[in-house]
């Protein structure tokens, strides 16, 4: 004899439903199955956040990124108060974007004159954008953010090289200026697109479109910071944006 698992009635072994109750042994057997899977899903869930939330690192990491996040605002503004010049871009982050403005030279040599000159330009914002990109992919975001302000503090990098096409005053890797080495990359840039007479306007767009991104990327890591601040999910593999 069997016990029916819902009302307790006895039937046969072999009986399909209960005769009291009328439910179905195999149905009932089913339900409650899953029932216990979603229940272990469930469970390990919790546990993993739980996990996270446990881990000693989460608040340091949460509170390394907020303090980050002020330091490139203060840069960021900065940058916005002060007006378009060589003197007013970063002297710290110039010299390691200027590495990568000389790399795009040689990287775009293969496709005539004219990419190659603009490549320097070119890949040196580029960089930080592939980089954003390869962080997202890994579901690290907040890697992205600040690679996104990277970006945009490349375009205020190149603002003012633009806008010295005209006047080649802005000094040169070589320590001489445009006019004494007879032109620059934008100078060159410029006069192949008949634009010449349009470099301020151009590098003062470049450098607020720059300013746009680093102030964009900013809000950005303050929403991701604020939709993370009650728990150690930072610290998970499967963080997103």
């Amino acid at each position: 004899m069997a016990e029916c698992p819902k009302c307790a009635a006895v039937s046969d072994d072999d009986a399909v439903d209960c005769p009291q109750c009328g439910v179905v042994f195999a149905k009932f057997q089913q339900r409650a199955a899953v029932a216990a899977l979603g229940a272990a899903a469930s469970d390990s869930r919790a546990g993993r956040v739980s996990t996270a939330m446990r881990d000693p690192t989460a608040g340091l990491v949460r509170l390394g990124r907020a303090a980050l996040l002020v330091v490139l605002l203060v840069w960021t503004v900065q940058f916005a108060r002060a007006p378009m010049s060589a003197e007013n871009t970063s002297a710290i982050l110039h010299l390691p974007n200027l590495v990568f403005h000389e790399a795009g030279h040689v990287l775009f040599g293969l496709f005539g004159r004219f990419m190659t000159v603009l490549g320097g330009s070119l890949l040196q914002f580029l960089v930080p954008l592939v980089l954003a990109v390869a962080f997202l992919r890994q579901k690290t975001p907040f890697g992205a953010i600040v690679c996104a302000w990277w970006a945009g503090e490349n375009l205020v990098d190149v603002a003012p090289y633009i806008a010295d096409a005209r006047a080649l005053e802005l000094v040169l890797l070589g320590g001489r200026t445009g006019a004494e080495v007879e032109g620059h990359d934008w100078e060159y840039l410029l006069t192949q697109l008949g634009w010449l007479h349009l470099d301020r306007t151009l590098g003062l767009a470049v450098h607020r479109a720059g300013l746009a991104i680093m102030f964009a990327a900013l809000v950005w890591g303050a929403m991701y910071l604020l939709r993370h601040r009650d728990s150690g999910v930072l610290t998970l593999p499967e963080e997103t944006a």
